[in-house]
């Protein structure tokens, strides 16, 4: 069997009934490659007065990757980066040794009704990279490269494979592909990495011969190919890379290696010194009541 694990994740509200699918960290999964957190949104329709919008908080040890397939938001930071994110750019935000962010509806479409649907994934970030000055990029659909692999469309949206090369800067290893495939299309998928992923996002796929579930993130067994075929047009994303080069610590959004690490970060937090948004620091996410006690970490 090509799939060595299906992981069917679970829905979570985020705050005023906005719903997110969550496949990564799971009990029997906490990472692929260097992918630590995975999160589904949508397709979510924003009616004008509906307020989904993520208030400035913070985090370390890891980078977010913002993917949207529709929609629009608008990305602020403490470093002064105020970004739209539209679909098809890829968004990496570095946190390294600490930053702030908020992500909300565009100003332009606070009074009209539309359909925002993407992924929200982290990476850790390498052992000698974890407290890493922040950064953001931003990188434009029309910069994103794209080959045709069997019948597949295929974009590189981090990392490279079928000698093509993604320009967004991560720090090791890492893999994130959005595949589409035709109605009757199929493609072999090689062991691009050490460990990898599917996810099928619509449409419906087989990877050798079994039907794939959507909405479900499929652990592929290390080092064999795998036939995908879709009967009425998929689009899927992959996501893989190196292992964890040392077990993470996860709590709230602060990853490290170190558990006092977290704590650090917790009470830098409630005493706001974290640092603040430009243009957005009215309000802020508070430390949740729970204080960190150290789970099993993340490998």
């Amino acid at each position: 069997m090509p799939v060595a694990l299906q992981l069917t994740g679970h829905e979570k509200d985020l705050g005023g009934g906005f719903l997110v699918r969550r496949l990564l960290p799971d009990a029997r999964q906490r990472s692929v490659g260097p992918f630590i957190f995975f999160d589904h949104f949508g397709p979510a329709e924003e009616r004008p007065g509906v307020n989904h919008d993520v208030r400035p908080h913070p985090h370390i040890g890891l980078a977010t990757v913002t993917y949207l397939f529709e929609g629009a938001m608008m990305h602020r930071d403490s470093l002064g980066s105020a970004q739209l994110i539209e679909p098809g750019a890829i968004n990496w935000m570095t946190a390294g040794r600490g930053i702030v962010h908020s992500e909300r509806r565009p100003d332009h479409l606070r009074e009209v009704g539309f359909v925002n649907h993407g992924l929200q994934l982290w990476t850790a970030l390498p052992l000698a990279q974890e407290e890493a000055e922040p950064s953001f990029s931003h990188t434009p659909a029309e910069a994103i490269p794209e080959c045709s692999v069997g019948d597949a469309r295929v974009r590189v949206l981090v990392g490279e494979a079928f000698g093509v090369r993604s320009p967004v800067p991560a720090l090791w290893r890492t893999l994130y592909l959005d595949l589409w495939l035709p109605a009757g299309g199929g493609m072999e998928l090689p062991p691009l990495e050490a460990q990898q992923a599917i996810y099928a996002v619509e449409g419906t796929l087989e990877a050798d011969g079994a039907p794939q579930p959507l909405r479900q993130l499929a652990v592929l067994q290390p080092g064999s190919p795998v036939k995908l075929f879709s009967p009425g047009g998929a689009r899927l994303v992959l996501v893989g890379g190196e292992p964890l080069d040392a077990p993470r610590h996860m709590w709230w959004n602060f990853v490290s290696s170190r558990k006092e690490r977290i704590v650090q970060a917790s009470a830098d937090w409630e005493a706001m010194r974290m640092g603040t948004v430009p243009g957005d620091a009215e309000e802020f996410i508070p430390l949740p009541p729970t204080r960190f006690t150290p789970p099993e970490p993340l490998s």
